[in-house]
């Protein structure tokens, strides 16, 4: 194997244990903001679900939601102003667990995170069309911050995009 693809192999299996990561503090934060029947879908229902991670109630309301953890900051330091989320298979998840779609973006840094949550129904430019991503900038304006730079007690050094 060459170094390229250890390297890239070591990239995909980093990547991989920060959405798990990340998954495992949108579950604390769902049941620490009262939602209540949280299902992991990949557990539960198939490997890989589209779209969403995690399903979850709240005052009678279904919620299919995607979990999108990254780093905050870019490898070159600047912000990760942008989280990929498709849209392509919100509206057939949403009739098969009859629930409306919501996203849950948390950036990471060394020694905090946060988390932010909303509806993919608002995730629209000024054309009424669907992003293809949530805008993460300093001025996010999409979504509810649940959750500003809280304090964790990780050792984040494998978790971090920076050499």
């Amino acid at each position: 194997m060459s170094e390229d693809e250890k390297g890239g192999k070591k990239e995909a299996m980093r990547k991989k244990a920060l959405g798990e990561l990340g998954e495992l503090v949108a579950l604390k934060t769902l049941v620490d903001h009262g939602f209540e029947k949280i299902t992991h879908l990949n557990d539960t229902k198939r490997r890989n679900y589209p779209f969403a991670d995690l399903l979850a109630e709240k005052d009678g309301k279904r919620y299919a939601i995607s979990v999108k953890a990254r780093n905050k900051f870019q490898k070159n330091g600047t912000l990760n102003s942008r989280y990929n989320l498709s849209q392509a298979h919100v509206a057939a998840v949403e009739a098969e667990l009859n629930a409306e779609a919501f996203w849950m973006a948390i950036p990471f840094e060394k020694n905090s995170y946060s988390v932010r949550f909303g509806s993919v129904a608002e995730l629209k430019d000024a054309n009424g069309k669907p992003l293809s991503g949530i805008p993460m900038g300093e001025d996010c304006a999409y979504g509810k911050e649940w959750i500003k730079d809280k304090p964790h007690y990780f050792d984040f050094s494998y978790f971090t995009n920076t050499n």
